[in-house]
């Protein structure tokens, strides 16, 4: 059987997502979790994986068993797992094969910037206390529009067979203490987010025009994007796939 879990972390002290030879990474934990209430050896799969530091506010994954879950899967999953991973749902799917990586439809992230001192927002932010042109930050944001493929902001040797991507989202947004950058496409390449991010501030410290910006993102050359934004302002939001092909799991 397979089931698919909806999780939240805050990646503050992992490796990232996916698992590391020599370092720990959410992947593991859920592993190590996993075996120990199923009484199973698990491998799960995630929708796709963060880099060190990045966090999740939602993250899908899913695992095979040929074992029923208990009843209190969800209590004991939460009981056991470090404080910053939580379980918040449970889902069977309704389509043959169903894989949480390939088949999600989108992906959206938003990162986080705090324009002033907040120890509250210390590890889930940015602070920049420079002023910042958020009108033309938005103007190079529509510039993404224009283009398929992002090599410009894909991690140098990340193995990706193709830099496509179907953007659907990318707009700064002032909420108040945060500006949030919203980014939703189908698909991400490693270090993408943070690498527009990164560039985008560039133009909204007057260093970058928009011309620039876009100019950079013809060159398909990560030589010349600006510097990946720093990793805590970075969240995984949501993870979407075809309509009804998820269905919340109930004990029997």
């Amino acid at each position: 059987m397979r089931y698919f879990l909806d999780i939240t972390f805050k990646g503050t002290k992992y490796a990232g997502w996916q698992i590391q030879p020599n370092a720990y990474a959410v992947q593991q934990a859920m592993n190590e979790t996993l075996s120990m209430v199923i009484r199973d050896e698990i491998n799960c799969v995630g929708a796709g994986r963060t880099d060190a530091g990045v966090h999740a506010r939602q993250l899908i994954i899913h695992f095979d068993t040929n074992k029923e879950l208990p009843d209190r899967f969800m209590h004991s999953m939460n009981g056991i797992l470090p404080f910053d991973i939580s379980v918040n749902g449970i889902y069977t799917p309704n389509v043959p094969h169903l894989h949480s990586r390939f088949h999600a439809t989108s992906r959206a992230y938003f990162y986080q910037i705090v324009r002033r001192k907040s120890p509250i927002h210390y590890d889930f932010a940015m602070r920049i206390g420079h002023e910042l042109d958020v009108a033309a930050m938005n103007e190079a944001a529509k510039v993404l529009f224009e283009f398929e493929e992002f090599g410009a902001f894909c991690k140098s040797n990340a193995g990706n067979q193709t830099n496509l991507c179907d953007m659907m989202r990318a707009e700064w947004v002032d909420e108040g203490d945060l500006l949030k950058f919203h980014i939703r496409a189908n698909r991400f390449l490693r270090g993408m987010v943070r690498g527009i991010v990164g560039t985008l501030l560039m133009v909204g410290a007057g260093k970058l025009t928009v011309e620039g910006f876009r100019q950079i993102v013809a060159s398909q050359d990560r030589t010349n994007a600006g510097p990946n934004a720093d990793a805590k302002g970075l969240f995984l939001s949501e993870v979407n796939y075809p309509e009804g092909s998820l269905i919340p799991w109930s004990p029997s």
